[in-house]
């Protein structure tokens, strides 16, 4: 076995249809950030027996993946493409409760199998300076454990 390093631009992040078991690759990202801690939660079990040594259990696990590329429409429709549409879709108004939940699969190249996530979908800030084109980012939030799938 030979340990490469994983560029980051490889990864294949993509985002469930409206139609189950159908996905969408997230097209044009510049930047994807895992945070496998995020939303920890932990309890303190530190007491006058640990001799000044903080101690603690994790009560909670999850995880977020922070998503930022540029802004693209379509020139003549003003039409997202399919990946970020979907993701815009899925941070609308209206997603709350049950209908907040979609799903991700994410992996490099390399990976035998898909990490998939139940997630909530953010849209952040989008725009930007005089010269630069706009900015485009979301938030992923799973919800859940994370499940495996081969990739086919």
């Amino acid at each position: 076995m030979t340990a490469v390093q994983i560029p980051a631009r490889d990864i294949i992040l993509e985002v469930e249809s409206p139609t189950p078991d159908t996905w969408l690759r997230v097209e044009n990202l510049k930047n994807v950030t895992i945070n496998r801690a995020e939303n920890e939660e932990t309890a303190d079990l530190t007491n006058y027996d640990s001799d000044g040594s903080y101690e603690q259990w994790i009560m909670q696990r999850g995880a977020s993946m922070a998503l930022a590329g540029d802004e693209l429409k379509d020139h003549l429709t003003g039409a997202l493409q399919p990946g970020r549409g979907r993701v815009e879709q899925m941070a609308g108004e209206d997603k709350v409760g049950f209908d907040s939940i979609g799903r991700v699969r994410f992996r490099h190249p390399m990976d035998s199998q898909w990490k998939i996530w139940s997630a909530t979908f953010s849209v952040g800030e989008t725009g930007g300076e005089t010269n630069p084109v706009s900015a485009w980012a979301a938030t992923i939030t799973k919800s859940g454990k994370t499940t495996l799938a081969a990739v086919a």
